[in-house]
């Protein structure tokens, strides 16, 4: 055998040897094994979400409707333009969610953040108030509502313009104070804050806008058309693409400011990345869904305990993927399949986060992997 062989053998059996191999196979079998089962799950509940409702649709008619087969109009009709956009939407809201949530636990490095507890989803209401009941102050309401495309683009732009202003402003401040409870009560006075702006704005919009306005903050997939639908996946496909390019980033803040510096990372462009994705897929999703929350926060600490690790190779998409699984679940739930009853989403996600929130609470002040208060 050739001297260099034998190096080459012997660094070989270094490796195998060493943990870095241990973690490679470990994050192989998660992303072979682990991920796929999550699709598979993913695709059971969109399809259920589309079959299941006030009229539950046969599988095999379901599966006849897109090949042009022979079934009842109405079915036709509630699949392409109820159930589908509805099944789509649901997927998209709750993958940017549990990412925006991802994003906010890494960055403050506090298990309790997400858009809707520091208040950033509030900050997005505001604005999309401004929009929808606009025709009260001087009555260009109407312009919006015939603007079509344009109109959807203004609610979305005016949405992220009101949680990017208000993460901005709990940045600024959690500069000057490293307290992350502090901050979080920061986020909650916030909110309150921008409720009570809303509540003035009621007062001077007329009854439709306020019937709109009130409906969408239950919080709903189901009002998201086919003209919608493209604004609301182009930002959060961007969202996506951001947030699996940050993954290197986001293990390395993990340590730390410092650590991420010590290695190279350019903390002040990373930072503003993360602000502006953040803003922007909760932002979306809050213009075209309403206010849901909950699954910010409770969906990554779920993928933490589900796939037991805190590299975000592993969690961006597996955030993306359970998100879309925990939005359609909730939404069969809310519909209550074979009913007429329409339950508010918004309740259905708190049965669901609220018990999450309190364990991380209960367990103390460290909880999940790779985030610490």
């Amino acid at each position: 055998m050739k001297p260099g062989e034998i190096g080459m053998r012997e660094r070989f059996r270094s490796l195998t040897a060493g943990p870095a191999l241990a973690l490679c196979i470990e994050r192989f079998r998660k992303m072979t094994f682990g991920i796929p089962l999550a699709l598979c799950v993913l695709g059971v509940l969109f399809v259920l979400d589309i079959m299941l409702g006030s009229v539950n649709i046969p599988l095999d008619s379901l599966l006849a409707i897109p090949t042009g087969g022979e079934v009842k109009e109405t079915w036709a009709t509630i699949f392409w333009y109820w159930r589908l956009p509805k099944a789509i939407t649901a997927v998209f809201a709750g993958a940017a969610l549990a990412l925006s949530g991802l994003l906010m636990q890494t960055f403050f490095r506090n298990p309790l953040a997400d858009p809707f507890i520091l208040g950033i989803s509030s900050g997005a209401s505001v604005g999309v108030a401004l929009v929808m009941m606009s025709a009260g102050f001087c009555g260009i309401g109407a312009v919006f509502a015939g603007l079509g495309f344009l109109g959807d683009v203004s609610i979305a732009f005016a949405s992220v313009l009101g949680s990017l202003a208000v993460l901005l402003l709990i940045l600024l401040i959690s500069a000057k104070i490293q307290s992350s409870t502090t901050i979080l009560v920061l986020g909650i006075m916030v909110s309150y804050i921008s409720g009570a702006i809303v509540t003035i704005l009621l007062q001077f919009a007329d009854q439709s806008s306020m019937h709109s306005y009130s409906f969408w903050t239950f919080g709903s997939f189901s009002g998201v058309t086919w003209s919608q639908l493209p604004v609301l996946a182009f930002f959060l496909t961007a969202g996506f693409g951001v947030s699996f390019f940050l993954t290197k980033s986001l293990n390395a803040l993990l340590l730390g400011e410092q650590y991420a510096v010590s290695m190279g990372m350019d903390y002040k462009k990373i930072k503003n990345a993360i602000i502006v994705n953040t803003a922007v897929m909760a932002g979306v999703v809050t213009a075209f869904c309403g206010p849901i929350g909950f699954l910010g926060v409770a969906v990554p600490h779920f993928c933490r305990s589900l796939f037991v690790t805190a590299d975000h190779r592993i969690l961006v998409p597996a955030c993306v993927i359970v998100g879309g699984i925990i939005a359609l679940a909730t939404d069969i739930i809310s519909h209550l399949p074979g009913t007429d009853l329409v339950l508010p989403l918004n309740a259905i996600t708190a049965l669901f986060g609220a018990p999450v929130v309190i364990w991380v609470i209960v367990r103390g002040t460290r909880f999940g992997r790779g985030v610490t208060t």
